[in-house]
């Protein structure tokens, strides 16, 4: 099954078709829709669906990454999902796509959980048990996924799927070591400097072909401007809580990760699998890819998504078995 990232083209990841036009190409019904939070900020949200009269195989909660939105590249997989028959809902973080909140500005995760848990609580309401219900996060959003699954493992339980997670950030990509260290102190005084934190540009170093590198900067609602000050400390401390915590993942997973990711470590991943509590989990790690599976190669694209596809298939209908 074809990912609709071939579809695509350097300036809209609908190529030359309305959104209308690619959701009926692909049989996949389309809705949008919005709340606001007890912060007072509006939070954008979506939907896919197969068409109607489809089965639905189970529902599919989409967490995107730091510098992505629910709009853009990520939505191609939420429709690729949709067209292999699962429901699927997505949201934009806070100061993200079309969500309201300072541009790229995450000083505490904790709001951005209670926005996914209010999102996607209505999402389940409409596609409750026995339906099994799944996590997929890409980067940040894999770190998310399984913040939300120790917050609460009543409810994910089903199965995550993990795209280049940030369990940890890449050597590769820190700053030098003093750098750092001065970190803390810059979050302190002026939260929202944006600081030259990383080594190097994100889109530079996780689209490996080009063209699809441009496809990521042309959303209009993307920054390529380095990550504010306390954002960036938050990001560090979310990578050592999880790390502390592995033991406590006990949800299926799969891992999917590029071996030549210079974002997100995948040793980090690897350890994560290592310790989690998880009886079901599965990792892959593929030689030469980066940090966006869908910036590879098409053959690349392809080769990963039939497997998270299958996995997803293959762990509903045992968990629909088990009902």
């Amino acid at each position: 099954m074809v990912h609709p990232i071939a579809e695509a083209d350097e300036r809209s990841p609908f190529g030359r078709l309305t959104p209308d036009e690619f959701y009926a190409r692909h049989g996949v019904a389309h809705s949008a829709s919005s709340f606001v939070n007890p912060r007072g900020l509006r939070i954008f949200t979506q939907r896919w669906a197969p068409r109607a009269g489809a089965p639905v195989l189970g529902a599919v909660a989409v967490v995107h990454g730091f510098t992505g939105e629910s709009s853009w590249m990520v939505q191609l997989t939420a429709v690729h999902l949709a067209a292999a028959g699962f429901a699927v809902a997505a949201l934009d973080h806070q100061g993200h796509g079309f969500s309201e909140g300072l541009p790229g500005h995450i000083p505490d995760i904790a709001p951005v959980l209670d926005d996914c848990d209010a999102a996607f609580a209505a999402f389940r309401a409409d596609y409750p048990p026995p339906l099994p219900c799944f996590l997929y996060g890409e980067s940040l959003g894999g770190a998310i996924a399984l913040l939300l699954h120790l917050r609460r493992k009543d409810l994910w339980r089903d199965g995550a799927v993990l795209n280049g997670a940030m369990c940890g950030v890449s050597p590769r990509f820190k700053p030098p070591w003093p750098l750092e260290h001065l970190l803390a102190a810059a979050a302190a005084i002026v939260p929202t400097w944006r600081v030259a934190f990383t080594r190097g540009n994100i889109p530079e170093r996780s689209f490996k072909v080009e063209w699809k590198r441009r496809l990521a900067l042309a959303s209009p609602r993307r920054t390529t401007a380095p990550p504010r000050a306390a954002t960036a400390l938050e990001l560090l401390r979310v990578c050592r809580e999880l790390q502390a915590r592995f033991e406590e993942v006990e949800l299926p997973l799969l891992a999917v990760h590029g071996a030549e990711d210079t974002v997100c470590d995948p040793a980090c991943v690897e350890e994560l699998c290592r310790r989690a509590g998880s009886t079901d989990k599965t990792l892959r790690v593929y030689p030469g890819m980066w940090h966006q599976i869908v910036g590879e190669p098409e053959e690349n694209v392809e080769k990963v998504f039939d497997e998270i596809t299958a996995w997803l298939k293959a762990r509903a209908a045992a968990a629909l078995q088990q009902q």
